[in-house]
């Protein structure tokens, strides 16, 4: 039987998700009503610029002072969509402590301050949901807390920023430079007028620093996260990619450690194989591939952006909250038991493909391949090509850690034979 008292929403924010987000309230209305179980009512929308027109929206609701908006007392869910660190941390904790659930699209604040988050709702009795916070529509937290939870995640890779994906995607299939595949991507959208949250690797990082915690039950925040934006990615690193039979993404991969005593997470360009499902990820999707001992090998994939995919996950938060205040019960909260550490990047272990400007002479392979050893790294593969006096060298090598390969340039860049070193790429997904 269906509850005839509504439940109230406020709704923090109106642009490109906030607007989405009540057009979806007030269109779909008697389909959420049924599937909750309860009417959801619009009862305030907390916005910067009051004067502005907001389609569909009754300008009564509309208000500047959001701070009053969730301490009202009467609020059953409030749902943050306006980004950043303040005020939503202070919104979402008042809101909290006046009684509101909260459904939150802030992968920033949910990878710096979820902790404390948690903390609040779970001493109010409330609920903190926030699938919009990776990979906008794609289900994902959801199946890792929950449908996962019987299991053991070993490792999460994917791809988790549509702007980077567009790029880099541009450079493989047109052979694009960065700059010029960039600004189609701003002129499509896709991009930002200031990109460097993107490019620079902060946005996939907050993500990834949520997926680690999430898949391995312990408290990973977005300083613990390795970060390396990719606007070094240049042609020639896809053309040597394309000779290997791979190609090059921004990845976000949080590991849990061969032994099961400590986890990394960590954001940066990598080539992978062309066969690996991630490879054919294109334009500005996104696609998270999961490992785990019982179920395997699972990958998520969709629209990673955008209002009207972000809002698909906001509203699905929705009514699962909702539905959780009627029966008057929480949903799963922080699991953060296991408390692994994060080890550092100089542990982490994997293939490299290092290309290196070299004098066009005997004896130089030899004199590489010594540093390589000493420094106990296993070399894979090398291919070698010069004239005039001047030689491009690639080498491949077997998996290392990221210490050992880092001592191992630091002592090529001191002979006399290597001119530079070009390019230094991971390798993942094998």
């Amino acid at each position: 039987m269906m509850r005839t008292r509504p439940l109230k929403v406020a709704l923090l924010g109106c642009g490109v998700v906030g607007s989405e987000v009540a057009r979806i309230m007030t269109t779909h209305a008697d389909d959420l009503a049924a599937r909750i179980g309860a009417p959801v009512e619009l009862a305030g929308v907390a916005v910067r610029r009051p004067d502005k027109v907001r389609a569909g929206i009754d300008p009564a609701l509309v208000t500047t002072d959001a701070t009053a908006l969730v301490k009202r007392g009467d609020i059953d869910v409030v749902v943050e969509v306006i980004g950043g660190i303040e005020p939503a941390r202070t919104l979402i904790t008042t809101a909290i402590e006046h009684g509101a659930s909260v459904v939150s699209a802030n992968k920033a604040l949910i990878a710096q301050d979820g902790a404390s988050l948690h903390a609040a709702a779970d001493e109010h009795g409330k609920d903190l949901y926030y699938e919009a916070a990776v990979a906008g529509a794609i289900p994902l937290i959801r199946p890792l807390r929950e449908s996962l939870a019987g299991d053991k995640v070993n490792r999460v890779l994917g791809i988790v920023n549509g702007t980077t994906n567009f790029i880099l995607d541009a450079m493989d299939t047109t052979g694009a430079g960065y700059q010029e595949a960039l600004d189609e991507a701003t002129a499509l959208g896709y991009a930002e007028a200031d990109p460097t949250a993107d490019v620079e690797g902060f946005d996939a990082a907050a993500k990834a620093a949520i997926l680690a915690g999430i898949a391995f039950h312990t408290r990973v925040r977005l300083d613990d996260v390795y970060r390396e934006g990719m606007t070094e990615v240049t042609a020639a690193d896809f053309a040597s990619a394309k000779e290997m039979g791979c190609t090059i993404k921004l990845l976000a991969i949080c590991e849990r450690a061969a032994d099961g005593g400590s986890v990394t997470a960590r954001v940066h360009p990598a080539m992978i194989p062309l066969s690996h499902p991630l490879a054919n990820v294109r334009e500005a999707y996104n696609a998270v591939f999961v490992e785990s001992e019982a179920a395997g090998q699972l990958m998520f994939y969709g629209p990673g952006a955008g209002g009207s995919p972000t809002a698909s996950a906001v509203l699905g938060d929705l009514v699962a909250v909702c539905r959780n205040r009627i029966g008057g019960a929480t949903g799963p909260g922080e699991s953060a038991y296991a408390a692994l550490p994060v080890s550092p990047m100089g542990d982490v272990v994997t293939r490299y493909h290092i290309s290196l400007d070299v004098a066009d002479k005997p004896g130089v392979l030899a004199q590489v391949a010594t540093v390589f050893a000493e420094h106990g790294v296993s070399i894979d593969t090398v291919r070698q090509s010069g004239k005039d006096g001047e030689a491009s060298l690639v080498v491949v090598t077997h998996r290392a850690s990221d210490a050992a390969l880092g001592g191992t340039v630091e002592a090529l860049r001191k002979l006399d034979t290597v001119r530079g070193v070009a390019s230094i790429m991971r390798v993942e997904g094998e």
